[in-house]
């Protein structure tokens, strides 16, 4: 079982003016525990430091101070441990047009992780997890997916590879930065349900970055808001959406959909 935990993280940037140095602080003591079976929603609007969390859980970033622990120890960025976290630590990114390399099979993309984190498989184990991994996504018949490439799928098609290619090295944790805010509006609930499903199925811990509260109360056992870079608000989803107490999170709840508040005010349904 891996519990990811963030103690008090700050991350600061330098920025340079000419001969003048200023400070950016983009994370400002943020602190969450994340474990197997459960989402936490991390909210904000762009600039408020959700990529930067995301980049410092990846290790793309190293915090300035404060600490990231995983199973009570802290981050190893080199060595054994190191190799170890990035297996038990994935991502989905945001962009499914990007993530992909156009000139390889999508089988090609499942391919390379399996074979990283799997080295005694044969060729055809390789196989057979690629096209599991296809299934599990629910892309079917899986062999004739595996042989398409990216410019071939839907948007909606190809955030199911991604998923599927975070899923190869079997993690603990999966980080997912607005996964469906390049999608359709209409494909968007079928993405959001299937990460639901994995998360239940294979006991995932799951990082959901989004700026909607309407899609966070939907996915996330609770939901943590973030403003200039600090939590405002941390708590099961249902009250944060339902009884926000910082008035930024106030004003988040008012400008996500409520499709059943406007029919209340318009006198309920119209006439067929």
């Amino acid at each position: 079982m891996t519990v990811l935990e963030m103690q008090d993280v700050v991350k600061d940037y330098r920025l340079r003016d000419g001969l003048r140095t200023t400070r950016l602080r983009a994370v400002d003591q943020v602190s969450f525990v994340l474990e197997p079976g459960r989402t936490v929603a991390l909210v904000g609007q762009s600039g408020s430091g959700k990529s930067t969390i995301a980049k410092l859980l990846m290790q793309l970033e190293r915090p300035t101070s404060g600490a990231i622990l995983v199973d009570g120890e802290p981050m190893r960025y080199r060595g054994a441990g190191a190799a170890a976290y990035r297996k038990a630590v994935q991502m989905v990114f945001q962009d499914p047009f990007a993530s992909l390399n156009p000139y390889h099979t999508i089988g090609h993309h499942l391919a390379r992780p399996v074979r990283l984190h799997h080295p005694g498989f044969s060729r055809d184990q390789v196989t057979e997890r690629v096209l599991d991994l296809l299934r599990r996504v629910r892309l079917e018949p899986a062999g004739d997916y595996a042989d398409r490439r990216p410019h071939e799928l839907s948007g909606g098609q190809r955030q199911r590879v991604a998923i599927a290619r975070a899923l190869a090295p079997e993690p603990a944790i999966l980080v997912a930065d607005e996964p469906v805010s390049m999608l359709d509006v209409s494909i968007r609930l079928g993405v959001l349900n299937l990460l639901a499903t994995l998360q239940r199925e294979e006991n995932l811990g799951v990082l959901y970055i989004t700026h909607d509260l309407a899609t966070a109360r939907h996915f996330s056992d609770e939901i943590m808001v973030l403003y200039r870079g600090g939590v405002v608000e941390y708590g099961p989803a249902d009250d944060v959406i339902l009884d926000p107490q910082h008035e930024y999170t106030q004003l988040l709840a008012e400008a996500a959909p409520a499709p059943e508040r406007r029919l209340a005010e318009r006198g309920g349904l119209p006439p067929r």
